[in-house]
């Protein structure tokens, strides 16, 4: 009987370390499912309007997916496309050229790879403006044939660059030796003032005797600044033609400007062999008839490259309308400042809005801010002229301080080089944006928050989405 029971506590013994306890499963539990990693399919770069951000890449993960029920979408599409763009920058006055090139060595030389060079800790500017002689941003009035009250000289015999070989050739030699393509844009705030009916700096008109001569002045001007290495790729015919108040400054009708153009300037610059775009108007955009007039002259309009805004005055729209009327005619925005005392979150939003959107969407192939660089007591000016004009960046001594038109540009500069095009994008309310397609194939996106509280957005490419959100005030740049 013993025997019996032992055998049997055995064989049971064995059955269940062999077969195992069959009440329980013998499948073992399948691995815990672990979601795939989000990719990050999209870059994004922002600035807040209270500068807790500034031009600050954002660590969050940014997935194409199915869009996000009950937000609106700005949908980009890279089949349908606009303009080119020439660039974005700023105008290097002759105040701040002269505070750049009195900066300390290695303190101007990192200040400049930082603003025209293309590595991750510069902002890529690709387009800046120059005056013609002096600008009311200049530290003194001055042309480049100045002579002793009445004196003329019609053959330009005395003409010279030398105020501009202190600071500004100087400091644009240095720019183009970062970046050799970037483009440059000449404007005269006024001719010498021998020239002019009223032979002053301020105010005052074109004599029709120094016509030719003045066209000459400008050739005198290229083909002085390319001896020196320097190509200016476009002129405008004069800096605001209907504010005679500024120092200096001087008027000049539509009519006038054509017939300059036809009869003057156009055929002097083909005769000296120059292909110096030429561009007319350079003012507000209350008044679009005045560029439309001078294109409506046929023998004008043969040599006219485009037409220059400001935005002082009038919609940004009127670029379009000029558009509309002369569609193979380009479109330029060159001139909008920020003052002394505008705040930093008022001035983000306006100008990225309309500035650098609202030129874009508008048909400007460039879009500039005025000043580059201001002292701490906005001292560098001619007597008269602007003495608020904020700057890009305020130098002190080689100590460089970044303002808000720093950011308003390079929001597109960095991202948007030379040869982009712009690209269709949806605008919903209160969230104005403009694409871009790169030469790279870089699909890029600009907006900004116009909202009062924060808003959450998709941004939707071909057919997939991407849900993001901005500050109230915020600009983000995005990147694909």
């Amino acid at each position: 009987m013993l025997n019996t029971k032992l055998i049997l506590f055995v064989t049971a013994m064995y059955s269940f370390f062999v077969f195992g306890d069959c009440s329980k499963k013998t499948t073992p539990d399948p691995p815990p499912v672990v979601p795939p990693t989000p990719t990050n399919d999209m870059d994004m770069w922002m600035t807040k309007g209270d500068q807790s951000a500034l031009l600050q890449k954002q660590t969050t993960v940014l997935s194409f997916g199915n869009p996000t029920s009950g937000f609106p979408a700005i949908t980009v599409d890279s089949t349908v496309g606009y303009q080119t763009i020439d660039g974005f920058g700023y105008t290097l006055t002759g105040g701040s050229a002269y505070l750049i090139n009195r900066m300390g060595t290695a303190e101007k030389a990192a200040l400049l790879n930082e603003l025209f060079g293309n590595g991750s800790n510069s902002i890529g500017v690709s387009y800046l403006r120059v005056s013609i002689g002096a600008s009311d941003l200049s530290p003194a009035v001055f042309s480049y044939d100045d002579l002793p009250v009445g004196q003329t000289d019609p053959t330009l015999a005395q003409f010279t660059l030398s105020k501009d070989t202190q600071d500004l050739i100087p400091v644009l030699k240095d720019i183009l030796a970062i970046n050799p393509s970037i483009k440059i844009l000449g404007s005269p705030w006024s001719p010498p003032v021998w020239m002019k009916d009223n032979g002053n700096s301020m105010g005052g008109s074109l004599l029709p005797a120094y016509y030719s001569a003045y066209a000459n002045y400008f050739v005198k001007y290229l083909q002085a600044m390319q001896a020196k290495g320097i190509t200016v790729d476009a002129v405008t015919i004069q800096n605001e033609p209907q504010h005679g108040g500024n120092n200096p400054s001087m008027l000049m009708s539509a009519a006038e400007q054509a017939n300059f153009i036809k009869n003057n300037l156009g055929p002097a610059l083909q005769t000296a062999g120059l292909t110096t775009k030429i561009i007319v108007w350079d003012h507000n955009c209350d008044n679009p008839n005045y560029p439309i007039t001078v294109l409506n002259d046929a023998a004008a309009r043969n040599y006219i490259d485009g037409s220059a805004f400001h935005l002082y005055a009038g919609d940004i729209s009127a670029l379009s309308t000029v558009h509309d009327a002369y569609p193979t005619k380009n479109l330029y925005f060159t001139e909008q400042w920020t003052g002394a005392t505008g705040s930093f979150d008022g001035d983000l939003k306006w100008h990225v809005k309309n500035v650098v959107i609202g030129a874009m969407r508008n048909w400007s192939k460039v879009s500039l801010e005025w000043n580059l660089a201001n002292d701490q007591s906005y001292a560098l000016h001619t007597p008269g002229g602007c003495t608020e004009c904020k700057g890009a960046i305020q130098i002190l001594s080689s100590t460089v301080t970044r303002q808000v038109g720093y950011y308003i540009i390079a929001h597109a500069s960095k991202f948007v080089p030379a040869g982009s095009r712009r690209i269709s994008s949806d605008v919903p309310t209160n969230l104005a944006n403009a694409a871009f397609v790169t030469p790279s194939g870089k699909k890029v996106l600009i907006v900004v928050n116009e909202n009062g509280t924060g808003a959450g957005f998709n941004i939707t490419y071909k057919g997939k989405s991407v849900f993001t959100s901005l500050p109230a005030g915020a600009v983000a740049t995005y990147i694909w």
